[in-house]
């Protein structure tokens, strides 16, 4: 069994290692770090654990050896009492010897017959004995290579783990050099209604740049005409005129049950309007494609908003 101090140095690697992870600077991409967490502690627990499996081998060996000793101290006990026994038939074949011829020749074959007896016991004795010795080790022997089995199983996932973290962390830095180029490719405009707009995506991937810097929250939509109105956030749409080749379009806004109707706009054009009742800042429309009878694009809202008043 593993003393408290051992269990104590045992966990002081996690520990250690737990205090250096929550050192480190907090990077942007909760998800990934948090996989690089559970990277790094399943690395540590499978540390842990091979080192307790060690241990625990290294306490059977030790008890399966006092076993050992108390055989061996067992049979020189039965060696020494066979011994004297011996003594004594000696002792006792040299007073026989001094009666008769004829009663020593009795006693060396009571002796012989006695000393063949003890011999043959002491010699399955020792075989038994060798016997149970041989399984013992062999037991152990099994031990030692399934242990050494696991170990290497456990450094090969180990390795993985180490691999799997290090393909993570390039992936995260590929990914925030891709965004942070997206990012500063992205531009802003003065909306139609004179106010300085958000930064401004024209495709899917800068739609998911500016997601990922939670300034706003953004509702992708693609309305037709078939639709009539089609609710959008917290605000009701629905599309009047479009026009392909020219790229432009007309919509219909209802909020604050009001109807405001936007028209011969334009692609990638900042479309402003205000809902007082849900903030102080303007929401923005962006339509990025104009098809027949069809508006793809996005709304973007503001994070911060009133509560509604009845």
């Amino acid at each position: 069994m593993m003393s408290d101090q051992d269990k104590i140095n045992s966990s002081a690697p996690a520990a250690q290692a737990y205090e250096l992870a929550e050192q480190r600077p907090r990077r942007q991409f909760p998800v990934t770090s948090a996989l690089l967490a559970v990277g790094l502690v399943a690395a540590l627990g499978m540390g842990i654990w091979q080192h307790s499996a060690l241990l625990n081998l290294r306490l059977e060996m030790t008890e399966l050896q006092k076993e050992m000793r108390v055989l061996r101290q067992s049979a020189n006990d039965a060696d020494t009492e066979m011994l004297k026994t011996l003594d004594g038939i000696r002792t006792e074949l040299d007073s026989t010897r001094k009666e008769s011829a004829e009663t020593v020749q009795q006693a060396r074959t009571a002796l012989k017959r006695q000393t063949d007896i003890i011999a043959s016991r002491l010699a399955k004795r020792q075989e038994e004995q060798k016997r149970l010795m041989d399984e013992q080790l062999s037991e152990i022997n099994q031990e030692i290579r399934s242990t050494a089995q696991t170990a290497e199983a456990a450094t090969a996932r180990l390795t993985d783990i180490t691999s799997d973290v290090g393909a993570v962390r390039n992936e995260v830095a590929s990914t925030r050099t891709d965004l942070d180029k997206t990012i500063s490719e992205l531009r802003r405009t003065t909306g139609d209604l004179g106010v300085m707009s958000g930064l401004i995506a024209t495709n899917r991937k800068e739609l998911e740049a500016l997601r990922s810097m939670g300034e706003r929250d953004y509702f992708e939509f693609t309305l037709t005409k078939e639709q009539k109105q089609q609710r959008i956030g917290d605000i009701v749409m629905q599309v009047k005129r479009t026009d392909p080749k020219r790229n432009r379009f007309t919509v219909e806004i209802i909020a604050d049950d009001k109807r405001v109707e936007k028209r011969d706009k334009t692609v990638n054009e900042p479309v402003q309007f205000y809902v007082l009742s849900r903030a102080r800042v303007p929401y923005e429309l962006v339509v990025n494609e104009v098809r027949k009878d069809t508006l793809v694009g996005y709304l973007a809202l503001p994070k911060v908003k009133l509560t509604a008043q009845r």
